[in-house]
């Protein structure tokens, strides 16, 4: 057997990925990547270029970096940087240990090196984040940095076997908290703006930077946000965000208008998006209108979390030219999770999904132009008066004129080599009178379902060996649609 899966080695590519599951056992998954004729030529320039950092070592411990966790030590790691940039660059790096601290800002030049060992544990105070002007969930404001932040920087490399805890179930409380009292007062699409929390990693406007080998856990909002940046590298992370409770907004990778970006071997169980792709909310969104643009996500694993793959809800400067390919879904929500507002805008078009994996999933395909209604829509409340209020939530309610160009679209959807088992559902298909979602294909696609779902408001969709199996013996029910044909050869009962 040994001798030949070495011989077979020869002609397939065998990525081995080192993962844990729900109760933080390890076992290995093992995924083999196939070549397919659809692969855009784009897909080989992406991601960061190797570059050669000096060869000296800088040691936080050499600058009293306090390495038992019980104070915060961030000045300390931070003047460790500061004096590698100073000198030109190099690695900076730590005795083994724990070190707890507030944001930390890594300079061009520098590998930042978290080895085995050590262990980076992210402030509980908020205090300790200082605010700067960045964008969260769509929208440009102040808000607090990240753990670990790269800021306009270029030649970058942050990695290591150790282990960056950011400590967030404090604010995942506090978030609940504050959305209670929020909803209270009619303002449930407002509170994910005020109630401010860290995310771990922020790569923003920046260049050639590669994240990778690391293990991170415990986020306290987004994991690893990609922003207004490009040619960027994320490789063989470890996500987990669900030890200790079921952290809000949790997301593994988010790429929020950038380019070039290359996400591959990363095993992400979080508590909401798992691998996303973000543009810009509404009005603000559109003002800003940068794109995300040739993204690869491939060979990767999606476990507990709202979307293997989403695009949205911010769709505001346009997605396209996404390539993802041999990622294994297990327990997560959502497959391809598409999702906008009436008040977005944007086009996501020449999205490639091939050689997909999922097991026990809520549904397959997920689309929606109208998506949560109840966060995506902001009205103030009679009672507050617009001059007075802080100026995200002015941002967030200025209307997008005309109406027409807050109407998203959503076309030229390419999925193949697609296996299902355990849906719920099939397929959830909702586009809306004003925009049909335009020219689904689908090519080896197998799904096992309770229940077929249903398609509204689409036209041409292309299928080619589909099959579909329901417990319930359900069809894809077809409303307001043109040039799709769920033909009776599809179905089959299990």
């Amino acid at each position: 057997m040994k001798f030949y899966t070495l011989i077979l080695s020869f002609f397939l590519p065998i990525f081995l990925f080192s993962c844990k599951n729900e109760n933080n056992s390890s076992k290995e998954v093992e995924a083999i990547s196939k070549t397919s004729q659809n692969e855009p030529e784009w897909v080989s320039k992406v991601g960061a270029e190797d570059f050669q950092t000096k060869e000296e070592i800088y040691y936080v411990n050499d600058y009293d970096a306090i390495d038992d966790g019980s104070e915060i030590t961030t000045k300390a790691i931070q003047r460790a940087i500061d004096d590698c940039a100073e000198k030109g660059g190099g690695t900076v790096s730590f005795k083994p240990g724990k070190y707890l601290s507030g944001s930390i800002f890594i300079k061009e030049g520098i590998r930042f090196n978290i080895p085995e060992g050590v262990e980076i544990l992210g402030s509980e105070s908020i205090k300790d984040y200082p605010e700067i002007d960045t964008r969260i969930a769509g929208v440009e404001m102040e808000w607090p940095a990240a753990l670990i932040n790269v800021l306009e920087q270029e030649n970058v490399v942050i990695d290591g076997d150790g282990l960056v805890d950011g400590q967030g179930k404090v604010y995942w409380d506090y978030y609940w908290d504050l959305r209670e009292e929020y909803e209270a007062k009619g303002l449930r699409s407002i509170v994910d703006y005020d109630a401010k929390r860290p995310r771990t990693f922020l790569i923003q406007e920046s260049k050639n930077i590669f994240l990778k080998d690391l293990n991170i856990q415990r986020a306290g909002f987004w994991t690893v946000q990609v922003l207004y940046s490009e040619y960027i590298t994320v490789d063989g992370l470890t996500i987990r965000n669900n030890i200790g409770g079921n952290g809000p907004s949790t997301d593994g990778v988010d790429i929020d208008s950038s380019k070039w970006i290359l996400v591959q071997n990363c095993d992400v169980d979080c508590n909401d998006d798992n691998y996303c792709l973000k543009a810009g909310r509404d009005w603000d969104g559109q003002r800003v209108d940068r794109s995300t643009e040739y993204v690869v996500i491939r060979d990767c694993i999606a476990r507990r979390g709202a979307g293997l793959f989403t695009l949205g809800s911010e769709t505001a400067g346009d997605i396209r030219h996404v390539f993802v390919s041999n990622v294994k879904g297990i327990g997560t929500s959502n497959g391809l999770n598409i999702k906008s507002a009436m008040t977005r805008g944007g086009t996501v078009e020449d999205i490639y999904l091939q050689d997909i994996e999922m097991d026990s999933v809520r549904t397959f395909i997920e689309v929606s132009m109208n998506w949560n209604p109840s966060y995506s829509y902001t009205k103030l409340p009679e009672e507050y008066d617009i001059d007075a209020v802080p100026k995200r939530w002015q941002t967030l309610l200025k209307k997008v004129e005309p109406r027409s160009k807050g109407i998203p679209t959503f076309k030229n959807i390419h999925l193949s080599n697609i296996d299902v088992k355990g849906a719920e559902r099939a397929i959830n298909v909702n586009g809306v009178e004003e925009s049909y979602i335009d020219n689904f294909n689908l090519t080896n696609v197998n799904i096992e379902a309770n229940k077929a779902g249903q398609i509204s408001y689409s036209r041409n969709w292309n299928l080619e060996n589909v099959t579909i199996k329901t417990l319930d013996s359900s069809k894809v029910k077809l409303n307001e649609t043109s040039g799709i044909d769920f033909s009776e050869e599809i179905y089959s009962n299990p």
